[in-house]
C-alpha cells in the first residue's frame, strides 16, 4: 500500500540518490514514487513538478557544499583540508554538480569554500590581490585535478601502458624515477602533495605574519 507519512526531506534525499547513481535523466516522478513506495500525487504535493524538484535538489546541493570546515594547526594545513574536502564532495556528486552548473549557480556553490580559504590566507598574512590569487589558485587546482582524474577514469585501456613506457633510459638514467613513474599514481596522495606544495608557496610557512609583511 502507498505510504501515508512522507516528508519533503525524504523526497529530496531519494531524488538526490537517484540522480547521484544514474544521472538526471533517470529522475522521473513515477520512478521516484516507486522508490519511496508512495503515490505520484504525494511527490507532487511535497515538491511540485519535476522542474521544481530539480531546483530544490540544486539548492540542497549548494547548501551541502557549504558545510566544508577547515581542520589543522596552521593555515597551510587548513587550506589543504578545505581542498581535500572540496574534492571529495565534488567527486561524490558529479551529476548533482552538473545540475548546479546548468542552473548558473556554480559560483554561489563555491562561495562557502572560498570564504573558508579567505579566512586562512588572511591568517597567513595575505591581503587584497595576493589573497584573491591564493584563493583562486587553490580552487582551480581542485577543479583541474578533478577534471584530469575523471578523464583518466573514462579513458580506454592504454597500450602500451605507463609501465611499458618508463625505463632508466626514458627517465634520464634515474632507475628509481622510472620505477615510480611506471606505477599507477595514488590520486589522494598526489592531490594532497600538490595542494600542500601550492599552499606552502602561496602562504610561505603557513604561520601568521604581520600585515605589512615583516
Amino acid at each position: 500500500m502507498p505510504r501515508t507519512a512522507l516528508t519533503r526531506e525524504e523526497v529530496l534525499r531519494a531524488a538526490a540518490d537517484l540522480v547521484r547513481q544514474h544521472g538526471p535523466d533517470a529522475l522521473t516522478m513515477r520512478k521516484l514514487a516507486a522508490e519511496l513506495g508512495t503515490a505520484v500525487t504525494s511527490i507532487y504535493w511535497h515538491v511540485g513538478n519535476r522542474e521544481s524538484l530539480l531546483d530544490a535538489l540544486v539548492e540542497r546541493t549548494v547548501q551541502e557544499m557549504g558545510a566544508i570546515a577547515p581542520r589543522g594547526r596552521t593555515p597551510v594545513d587548513r587550506v589543504v583540508s578545505v581542498a581535500r574536502a572540496l574534492r571529495r564532495e565534488l567527486r561524490a556528486r558529479p551529476h548533482l554538480i552538473a545540475l548546479v552548473h546548468e542552473r548558473g549557480l556554480t559560483d554561489r556553490m563555491f562561495l562557502p569554500a572560498q570564504q573558508a580559504l579567505v579566512h586562512e590566507v588572511h591568517a597567513a598574512g595575505l591581503r587584497g590581490a595576493r589573497a584573491a590569487q591564493a584563493v583562486r589558485a587553490v580552487q582551480f587546482q581542485v577543479v583541474g585535478f578533478l577534471l584530469v582524474e575523471r578523464n583518466r577514469e573514462r579513458a580506454p585501456v592504454q597500450s602500451p601502458g605507463v609501465g611499458d613506457l618508463w625505463s632508466p633510459t626514458t627517465a634520464e638514467h634515474d632507475p628509481a624515477l622510472a620505477r615510480a613513474l611506471a606505477r599507477p599514481p595514488d590520486p589522494e596522495k598526489l592531490f594532497t602533495a600538490s595542494v600542500r606544495a601550492l599552499a606552502s608557496a602561496l602562504l610561505g610557512s603557513g604561520e601568521p605574519r604581520e600585515e605589512n609583511g615583516n
